[in-house]
């Protein structure tokens, strides 16, 4: 894990050491050991793109345990998960405003009208280019959600 993402990860969990934070450092191994799984599996060392999706993925589970937890009632849990995505957040680009959000569908919108393309086509392509355009900078299951409202109107 030699890019710059990993090292800052690296920085932090030793901090966290020194600092006795335990929820942070649990959290910060195991988005080390997600990505040290990752360079096992595929053989390479990842960038900081690779460990960017990495940390989405981490954050979008604990969203949906958040998610789960709050319907169960189960508070506790769900303050947990939530203090753990705010440790992931750390590390993610800074968030896209609802502004950018809806400038980037309607210009992906625009493309796609262009191409005459409509139904589950249209959307297949309208969220390929949102997620390159929009890569770590929001929740994507958001994005969809406003798509498919988007498209409907």
């Amino acid at each position: 894990m030699s890019s710059g993402l990993a090292s800052q990860i690296t920085e932090s969990v030793k901090s966290a050491m020194r600092a006795h934070d335990s929820v942070r450092l649990g959290t910060l191994r195991l988005l080390q050991a997600a990505i040290k799984q990752k360079m096992v599996d595929e053989r390479i060392e990842p960038d900081d793109a690779m460990i960017i999706a990495i940390i989405e993925k981490q954050a979008k589970q604990r969203r949906e345990s958040i998610a789960a937890f709050d319907s169960a009632g189960r508070t506790d849990s769900a303050n947990q998960e939530r203090a753990e995505l705010d440790i992931l957040k750390e590390f993610l680009p800074q968030e896209a405003s609802e502004e950018e959000i809806s400038a980037a569908i309607e210009a992906a919108v625009a493309v796609v009208a262009g191409k005459g393309l409509q139904g589950g086509a249209a959307m297949g392509a309208i969220m390929g280019q949102l997620k390159t355009a929009l890569a770590g900078r929001a929740d994507m299951s958001a994005v969809s959600a406003k798509v498919k409202s988007r498209l409907a109107a």
